[in-house]
């Protein structure tokens, strides 16, 4: 089914950096948001009349909620398909985790009505009627919120869209509320126990854990995330792959929503190779990776000694240095000035994200380390602190 919406609305859909595929599968998944909750809410809501039950009236409010949260991922995604403009020259990506965020205060604002309503019905109880019509309505419900959740998986896997994920979470948090209601009028038929308002706190519960989850991760790609490790990974063995590239570093991809990446990277070429052809293969880099990514990529040449016995030797001493103390840590732009009473090793050292620890302390670290091998050596280090 899913396929089958993609061919028939979406033209060349495989496609995903381009702006308007992607509107195109946040317009789908918004429309078929609407459409199917609309459905949803006015079924269940029948039911929750038919069978006096309060969990089964919220779960038809919630799918109404979530028709509106569709409603506000439609408009987040045509907004951020909006090209650069004076006031916004990077674009209007990041409009998708603004509506993304929205949708969880939608989701939150449900689970608290929701718990609210539900201890009102403990308070006060009234008596749910068993209906096999409204027990098979809830069941359709679970089957078609599984189908929106995997829908909405695909898609935002695709092309990496934060509002789809959430709709994907809070589809099936939606699949363990409608169950729960499902549960209050099979006991129902069988007992006189009215447990109706304590299952409604149950499904408070999930709607509002899925609330938060949603909120939380958004929230991190609006105050910016690292980008994933495989992404730079990928884009550092392609930067290597080009002739006379022997290093990368300080590499920072800078987020400015889905399909809207900047990045800038250091790359260390050989000092004794002709400047212009080296330029221009860097030039290649640069326009390779926007074609293939979709991302403009700054790239700054750092030269360094490569065809030096004595320097390789001292670099590579350097370098299990470092690795004994972290074998995290590594160093780049090594540079080397020998004198007669003492010898500089001149680098940077990158410090991982993750990795705790003062940058003077660090220097301390590895002069120590240095020093043990030979105490004519003294380290000018700069530190600098890893983006990913």
């Amino acid at each position: 089914m899913t396929s089958l919406l993609v061919k028939l609305f979406i033209k060349d859909s495989e496609n995903y950096n381009d702006k308007k595929v992607r509107t195109s599968y946040g317009v789908l998944s918004s429309i078929t948001g609407i459409v199917l909750n609309l459905i949803l809410a006015g079924a269940k809501y029948a039911a929750g009349i038919i069978s006096g039950s309060i969990s089964i009236t919220a779960d038809a409010i919630n799918n109404l909620s979530d028709a509106g949260s569709s409603i506000v991922s439609f408009f987040g995604v045509k907004i951020s398909a909006k090209p650069p403009d004076k006031d916004h020259p990077y674009g209007h990506g990041r409009v998708e985790y603004i509506s993304a965020f929205i949708v969880s205060f939608f989701v939150l604002f449900m689970g608290v009505e929701l718990f609210k309503d539900s201890v009102d019905k403990i308070i006060n109880p009234e008596p749910v009627k068993f209906s096999f019509l409204s027990l098979a309505i809830l069941v359709i419900s679970i089957l078609c919120k599984l189908w929106l959740g995997v829908f909405n998986k695909t898609l935002g896997k695709k092309i990496n869209s934060a509002p789809m994920m959430a709709v994907m979470k809070d589809s099936f948090s939606d699949c363990l509320a409608t169950g729960v209601a499902a549960i209050s009028i099979i006991v129902s038929a069988f007992s006189d126990i009215n447990i109706d308002g304590y299952l409604g706190i149950v499904v408070a519960v999930f709607i509002f854990i899925a609330g938060f989850g949603i909120l939380r991760e958004t929230l991190g790609d609006i105050l910016g995330r690292p980008p994933e490790a495989e992404f730079v990974e990928e884009i550092t063995e392609k930067i290597m792959s080009y002739p006379h590239v022997c290093g990368v570093h300080d590499m920072i991809i800078h987020d400015y929503g889905p399909s809207c990446r900047f990045a800038s990277v250091h790359a260390e070429v050989p000092s004794d190779e002709d400047i212009m052809e080296l330029h221009d293969i860097i030039d290649g880099i640069e326009r390779d990776i926007y074609n293939e990514y979709g991302m403009l990529t700054s790239i700054h040449m750092d030269p360094v000694v490569i065809n030096d016995e004595r320097i390789n030797e001292l670099r590579k001493m350097t370098q299990d240095a470092v690795e004994r103390i972290d074998e995290r840590l590594s160093i780049h732009d090594f540079r080397v000035v020998e004198g007669p009473s003492h010898t500089n090793l001149i680098f940077d050292t990158l410090l991982p994200s993750d990795m705790k620890c003062h940058d003077r302390e660090i220097c301390q670290k590895i002069e120590d380390e240095i020093s043990k091998i030979d105490e004519r050596f003294f380290c000018v280090i700069t530190v600098d602190h890893a983006f990913h």
